[in-house]
């Protein structure tokens, strides 16, 4: 008797419980991305930091910072085919299909590393360089530029001879260097300065500084080159600033993850990542100048972001999944 009245009484609680529930709107937010693979990747469970991304070669580069090394990952097989050690805390990386060189800031060695990409071996080192971080290449002039982060100067290197040219006071701490394509101009996210700084690579002189009202501390940029955009994250502020290029000012601000850090944007999709320190990964959607909110992700240590704009495969380097550093690949969703 009492097994039945407890039964009775399950089943009409379970029944209001279903009531309820439908009832109720769903709070619970839909991922904009998706899991497609995780791949495990070589080395301790340390920090990683920049990517680039060679899609002619299919071709992914990921500085694994905290481990020295410089790891070559086959986007289209999905494993590693080599990983490259000799890089002293390993900031920024970039690969340059057109000279067959990827450059990597070897930041514990204030030099920047020249790898041959045929043979993946280095063919020189440039510096000194105070602290070497992003790294951008002005095909115009055939020049690499350096963000110096704590000497206050972008640094520019003659890819020819592989040598130091010069170097640009910015008169605050550089974040991330950029080239921007429809200008042929170098940009430069200075932090205390809250300002984007543009460069003429072939003088190697600041032509503008420009400033970003809602910003604080800019460092990491992203642009869309074809709709002259270029998106600037505030490390001090969380803040994200939608800047023009064609009047050099700021559109929009919006709220992404705190300490945001390395950003990715797909062409094809028109969608932007925005990866923070936090783990907590922003997508936005770009319409006409704006931005729309897509939705939010959270990878613990997914600070680093990088996107293929033929597959649109989005890639997250975390350092510790179990121990071990995993590459996560993810697809929007549509």
């Amino acid at each position: 008797m009492r097994i039945g009245i407890r039964n009775a009484l399950r089943a009409e609680t379970l029944l209001f419980a279903a009531i309820v529930a439908v009832a109720l709107p769903q709070s619970r937010e839909e991922s904009p991305l998706k899991r497609v693979a995780d791949v495990p990747l070589p080395g301790a469970a340390v920090r990683f930091d920049y990517q680039s991304l060679d899609a002619s070669q299919g071709r992914l580069y990921i500085a694994h910072m905290n481990a020295n090394q410089l790891v070559v990952f086959d986007t289209k097989k999905r494993e590693v085919i080599a990983n490259l050690d000799g890089f002293p805390s390993v900031h920024g990386v970039w690969a340059v299909p057109e000279l067959s060189r990827v450059y990597a800031s070897a930041t514990g060695e204030h030099q920047l590393a020249v790898v041959d990409m045929k043979t993946l071996k280095t063919i020189a080192r440039v510096g000194p360089i105070n602290y070497p971080d992003g790294i951008a290449y002005a095909p115009s002039a055939k020049r690499v530029f350096v963000s110096d982060e704590h000497g206050n100067a972008d640094a520019v290197i003659d890819t020819t001879t592989n040598k130091l040219i010069t170097t640009i006071p910015l008169g605050g701490g550089a974040g991330n260097t950029v080239c921007d394509s429809g200008s042929g101009h170098i940009l430069v996210a200075v932090h205390e300065k809250n300002e984007l700084v543009a460069i003429d690579p072939a003088t190697a002189k600041i032509i503008a500084r420009y400033p970003l009202p809602g910003v604080e501390s800019p460092h990491g940029i992203a642009l869309d080159a074809a709709n002259h955009l270029a998106f600037i994250a505030g490390e001090e502020n969380h803040k994200l600033a939608v800047v023009d290029l064609t009047t050099m000012t700021v559109q929009s601000v919006h709220n992404v993850g705190e300490d945001p850090d390395v950003l990715a944007f797909d062409p094809g999709l028109k969608q932007l990542y925005v990866s923070a320190e936090s783990g907590n990964i922003t997508v936005f959607r770009e319409e006409g100048k704006s931005l729309t909110l897509a939705g939010k992700v959270f990878l613990p240590h997914g600070h680093t972001v990088s996107v293929d704009p033929d597959t649109h495969l989005v890639y997250f380097p975390l350092q510790n999944l179990d121990g071990h550093p995993v590459l996560r690949i993810m697809a929007p969703v549509h």
